[in-house]
């Protein structure tokens, strides 16, 4: 979770085939879907419209590697009527109270508010709106500080391996405290020259892009804050979020990160399964703007389309469930392992998991949930995370394979990164790949959606990517509620568009492969391929 929430500072410093119609019949199906094409580049550079729901746009008419969701719903789905779908978060939280998210969240009608009894007698008291396994907890260690502090965990060889974790941190955390502290100055001296440059202490976004001036010192500084502006920020959201970094950076490199025991104040025992009776059902946790990733993965999927605000969800007849259980830091397996139950439990029909690390002591746990999802033919959407990384190689959890070849479940489905830029940069420069363990990819840069307090950002990694991804997978289960999670997932995958071109990997220029060798599928997401498939298999 901790490098899935890094991405935004770290940007910062460093499909249709013309004329058909969805009238054809099942056997014209293959002629209709969207197919990429050779060569395409974008006519001009991305309005704010268009960067705001890239996502939903189209390969061919709009020159963007978006999934089509427009042409869904203006095609494929305008007299149609589908069925609820509820879809889980395991995330951070989500708050509930967003004026773009209150009318799709999740009710349970079988739990009396407030009357402090477990009515539906799911262990659970008074989840009205999901479950908050973290309780007040905000900030977590690392999975690998955790093992460091008791070794018991693990084997020998693991230790080690978190040992040796524990020293590339500190090495990097030395290297990205530098980094910071150079960018953040770049930032403050352009903060100071346009407070300058206008007479007063604040100004807005639109006010820099208007700045008409010769001055160089004035143009780099607007490049400085358009620079950051990009990424949904204004400079005083910047220096808050860079101190937190560099604060993060401190501990590790003090050792102080090894110190704390953060579970403590819950009162479980985080290695005991069986000890189930902690947390709450506050799903908004104790502060509202450490949901922000929560909150953004579900608008996603779910913010209410054309009503006006922000952006516009993927999926149109959902409802979101809540499981708040993972933190600033590692969740730990225990919470993942329960959250997915309770999910599943509680009506699910998919659940997005956008998290993830590199060590996992209690691996069995998840893995157990995830068949127990598989059983009650629930699909679970996992992001692959933001490391660069080849995880046929690099352990990442969670993981529906124990030994990276073989998958023990048919239910997962594992998204890594597009780049809103089609062609050689097509993949986002820190999504994770793999040929067996990376099965499709989905837009996951500059993705703009729900953030608390009734605001909007523009946010990346394959954590958006994976709710992208789980809104398109709503769609169908929302419209061809008699597929399966595996049918699902295979559709998902099968109908994708094929890229067959070389790209650059990891956003370095010397490492460049052919697309079809980073995911099981070689395939980006296409909402209207897959439901045009879904269509044809229903029947």
């Amino acid at each position: 979770m901790n490098t899935l929430k890094n991405i935004l500072i770290s940007a910062f410093t460093a499909i249709v085939l013309a004329g058909c119609g969805a009238s054809k019949t099942a056997s014209d199906i293959s002629s209709m879907m969207v197919q990429a094409p050779l060569n395409v580049q974008k006519k001009a550079s991305l309005t704010t419209t268009e960067l705001n729901r890239w996502s939903h746009l189209d390969i061919i008419k709009d020159t963007i590697p978006g999934m089509s969701v427009d042409k869904v719903y203006a095609e494929l789905l305008k007299d149609k009527k589908g069925k609820k779908v509820i879809v889980a978060i395991v995330d951070s939280g989500v708050d509930i109270e967003h004026e773009d998210l209150k009318a799709v969240t999740w009710t349970n009608k079988k739990e009396i508010v407030g009357n402090g009894i477990d009515d539906d007698k799911n262990g659970y008291v008074d989840d009205i709106h999901g479950w908050n396994f973290l309780g007040n907890i905000t900030k977590e260690n690392l999975e690998y500080e955790r093992i460091l502090a008791n070794k018991k965990l693990v084997d020998e060889a693991t230790y080690q391996e978190a040992i040796a974790a524990n020293d590339k941190n500190i090495t990097t955390s030395k290297t990205g405290k530098a980094r910071l502290e150079q960018t953040f100055l770049e930032a403050s001296n352009a903060d100071m020259v346009l407070e300058k440059h206008f007479g007063k202490t604040g100004y807005s976004t639109a006010e820099v892009n208007a700045i008409d001036s010769q001055d160089a010192e004035i143009v780099k500084s607007k490049t400085v804050m358009q620079r950051l502006n990009s990424m949904g920020m204004s400079f005083p959201e910047y220096k808050v979020s860079n101190q937190k970094r560099i604060d993060n950076y401190n501990k590790v490199i003090n050792g102080d990160n090894l110190k704390t025991n953060y579970r403590k104040v819950l009162g479980d025992n985080p290695d005991d399964i069986a000890d189930t009776k902690y947390g709450d059902n506050n799903v908004m946790g104790p502060d509202k703007e450490e949901i922000l990733h929560g909150t953004h993965v579900a608008g996603i999927v779910a913010q209410v389309r054309n009503n006006g605000l922000g952006g516009d969800g993927i999926a149109n007849n959902v409802e979101i469930l809540t499981v708040r259980a993972v933190p600033d830091g590692d969740e730990y397996d225990k919470d993942i392992a329960l959250g997915i139950r309770y999910a599943v439990d509680n009506g699910a029909k998919v659940i997005n998991g956008s998290f993830g690390k590199s060590f996992s002591p209690h691996k069995q746990w998840v893995y157990d949930a995830i068949k127990y999802a598989e059983k009650k033919d629930v699909l679970i959407v996992f992001a692959a995370g933001n490391d660069a990384k080849d995880i046929d190689v690099n352990n990442s959890f969670p993981s529906d394979s124990e030994d990276k070849k073989t998958e023990f479940a048919d239910n997962v489905i594992t998204i890594g990164a597009l780049n809103l830029e089609y062609g050689n940069k097509v993949v986002a420069r820190f999504s994770n790949y793999g040929k067996i363990n990376v099965d499709v990819f989905a837009p996951g840069v500059k993705i703009y959606a729900t953030t608390p307090n009734n605001k909007y950002q523009l946010l990346q990694g394959t954590s958006m990517a994976s709710p992208n991804v789980a809104g398109v997978a709503a769609l169908i289960r929302s419209y061809y509620p008699k597929l399966s999670a595996k049918q699902v997932k295979h559709i998902l995958m099968d109908s994708g568009v094929a890229i067959t071109a070389d790209v650059i990997v990891g956003g370095k220029a010397t490492d460049v492969r052919s697309f079809s060798t980073l995911s099981k599928s070689g395939k980006i997401v296409n909402a209207y391929n897959a439901l045009l498939m879904a269509e044809k298999m229903s029947k």
